[in-house]
């Protein structure tokens, strides 16, 4: 069994390097100019080199992403609550919810950017509209997968509804909630290099703009690792998070 989850996480691992030794031979090989595809050993040194560049744009990308998602959680649990407390509420609100996801986010960067100016402020609205949706579905879907039986006991008990909330649905929910987080962690990274395209002067999205108008294509493959990175580490993060509050739900899911 030990050997087994060794090698589930051995080859991967062998995989990406396989892929990328393939990758540094084909270059030479075809003569493809470094210009439109430069060898990990390139992007890697480009990397090394303009690490406080990329550090001191990273910076913005960060906060962008940490208030907008931190804001996005709190609305979107505010929400889901809400539409769970009223099912009248729920049936009005939720097309509109879905309809805010059918406008792409490409499309409506550049016209908060006009109505919000360049700053801050219009980066993060991206990113709470980008994170917000998914966080609220999961907990609703949460809500909805309460089991019938545990409710009609608190209630034979004479149960508050506030403490059949707390003590049976909320627990309930936290899966679903931790696994719309996932996913919005991905988008808040990826709302906040968006919205830096169409404006600002620092952030990794500004400096991915500048670096391809400028043919850098190997610092636009190193700050493409950045993100990758980042989003990575984002998505571990709401992981251990999830372990430490729901152990019995990480154990289920490794298993």
């Amino acid at each position: 069994m030990n050997n087994k989850k060794i090698a589930v996480k051995t080859l991967p691992l062998l995989l990406g390097i396989c892929f990328l030794g393939l990758w540094e031979l084909i270059i030479p090989a075809l003569h493809i100019p470094v210009w439109i595809l430069p060898p990990p050993s390139l992007i890697g040194s480009e990397l090394f080199s303009s690490q406080s560049l990329i550090f001191s744009n990273l910076i913005p990308t960060v906060t962008e992403a940490c208030i907008g998602l931190f804001i996005a959680v709190i609305l979107a649990l505010g929400l889901a609550i809400l539409l769970e407390w009223s099912k009248l509420l729920k049936d009005i609100l939720y097309p509109y919810l879905v309809l805010t996801q059918t406008i792409p986010t490409i499309a409506l960067a550049p016209l908060l950017a006009i109505w919000f100016g360049f700053g801050m402020l219009s980066k993060i609205i991206v990113i709470v509209l980008v994170c917000f949706f998914p966080i609220t579905v999961s907990t609703l879907d949460g809500f909805g997968q309460t089991s019938e039986n545990s409710i009609k006991f608190l209630k034979t008990i004479n149960a508050t509804p506030f403490q059949i909330f707390r003590y049976c649905k909320l627990p309930y929910c936290l899966p679903s909630f931790f696994a719309g987080l996932r996913i919005a962690v991905t988008y808040s990274v990826l709302g906040a290099v968006i919205s830096e395209w169409f404006g600002g002067n620092m952030g990794l999205g500004i400096l991915l703009v500048r670096s391809a108008k400028s043919y850098l294509t190997a610092r636009v493959f190193a700050i493409v690792v950045v993100i990758a990175l980042l989003t990575l580490v984002a998505v571990w993060l709401v992981d251990c998070i999830s372990a430490k509050l729901l152990p019995w739900n990480s154990k289920k899911i490794s298993s």
